[in-house]
């Protein structure tokens, strides 16, 4: 057949145009394909759909990597198979005896201590005393029927019939006979490791000073009640090279006499509950000035509580002042850590010890330092054997023959 006229004018010269038919499509489709901004456009246009399509739909596979994996329940190693650990000796405070050794520690609480190699204890173990249900139980806290509202908080106060807070909040004295022992630490509430070494380590007997000021003051003096320590306040007082050696705020002072001096007394008073009495924090000068220091001494007999001087001072309140005010007090015979060595409180606590058995009874003081603690908690653990008691400071305080005793006279 031959060409049509239209087609020959239309057709491009020197152009051989295919026949229709499916030869002619495919070939023009390859034509198509060979252009590359064609293949970049329809290849985006694929993305751009399969996006599409998984923000409708969402990805099947999306989401967290996981993995599944089989546990297996094996029953627990036998006893013997474990690793054996080093142990803490755990040394319950079980009156009226203290054990001496690990394994009457052992038979007296139940725990059995595990030792590498079966040995026995060594020798730097950490002896920690933990309250028994037997152990001598303090009153509670405030009582009150031995407090009064003050400007500044509570404040201790005698109660009806003239109960005194000191005998109230004193630490009973077990009972037994042998020489006896005070020791009184001072400087508790500051450092909180300090405190919390005090209160765990050493024996219930022994009494603890609280600061006015640690801001845990408070809940320290709390958790060593519950612990049976019976406690005492310490307030500050003028020394003689004052200001150079500042006892702290609220300070009682030689040249703040009067309404000045009690209102800061009260602050310090008002601190905290459960306190036997009242220690001095420096006040060599204070306490040598009896125009200053009688009318302190007043106001503490006046709410039922005791003094004890710490011992630190080189001479204590006069004796006569003492007498006049009627105020139940004690002065320590013996610092402790007068000198910070390990030797020479060791020194000082046989000191006590052989003071002890010659007048019956003792009083000693010590800072809440470290080696103060670590000193006294090895001294004390085999008293029970030697004979000697550990009382509170309180017996020092209640009743005149003991405090007599203990009361050096200037």
């Amino acid at each position: 057949m031959s060409e049509s006229s239209d087609d020959i004018l239309t057709r491009p010269l020197g152009v051989e145009v295919p026949e229709p038919g499916p030869r002619a499509a495919l070939a023009r489709l390859r034509a198509l394909g060979r252009a590359p901004r064609i293949v970049a456009g329809g290849l985006a246009g694929l993305v751009g759909a399969g996006l599409g399509l998984v923000l409708l739909f969402g990805d099947p596979q999306a989401g967290e990597p996981r993995i599944t994996v089989a546990i297996t329940v094996r029953e627990a190693p036998p006893a013997a198979a474990r690793p054996q650990a080093s142990v803490v000796a755990v040394e319950p405070d079980a009156p009226p005896k203290l054990q001496s050794s690990a394994a009457e520690v052992e038979t007296a609480s139940g725990v059995t201590v595990v030792r590498p190699g079966g040995t026995g204890a060594p020798a730097e173990a950490v002896v920690i005393r933990v309250p028994s249900p037997a152990a001598a139980k303090l009153a509670p806290a405030p009582d009150p029927r031995l407090t009064e509202r003050g400007r500044h908080g509570l404040l201790p106060r005698l109660g009806e019939g003239r109960v005194r807070p000191l005998d109230v909040y004193a630490r009973p004295e077990e009972p037994g006979t042998g020489p006896r022992i005070a020791i009184l630490l001072t400087g508790l509430g500051v450092g909180q490791a300090a405190t919390a070494s005090a209160i765990v380590k050493l024996p219930p007997a022994v009494s603890l000073a609280f600061a006015p000021y640690g801001a845990e003051a408070e809940r320290g003096a709390a958790h060593a009640r519950a612990f049976g320590h019976e406690i005492l306040l310490q307030a500050p007082m003028e020394p003689f090279d004052f200001p150079d050696s500042d006892p702290g705020p609220q300070a009682l002072l030689t040249s703040t006499r009067g309404a000045e001096n009690a209102d800061r007394l009260a602050w310090v008073l008002s601190r905290f509950s459960g306190y036997v009495g009242v220690v001095n924090l420096m006040g060599a000068k204070l306490m040598g000035d009896a125009a200053a220091f009688e009318p302190v001494l007043r106001e503490i007999a006046g709410r039922g509580l005791g003094f004890v001087d710490d011992g630190t001072a080189v001479r204590g309140a006069p004796a006569d002042l003492i007498a006049r005010t009627k105020v139940p007090a004690a002065r320590a015979e013996i610092v402790l850590d007068a000198v910070p060595r390990p030797e020479a409180i060791d020194r000082e606590l046989a000191r006590l010890e052989a003071q002890a058995r010659a007048n019956g009874f003792a009083l000693a003081s010590a800072g809440a330092v470290p080696m103060s603690i670590e000193r006294i908690m090895r001294w004390s653990r085999d008293l029970d054997a030697r004979g000697i008691r550990l009382v509170p400071v309180s017996v020092a305080l209640r009743g005149a023959r003991a405090a007599t005793r203990v009361t050096r006279a200037d």
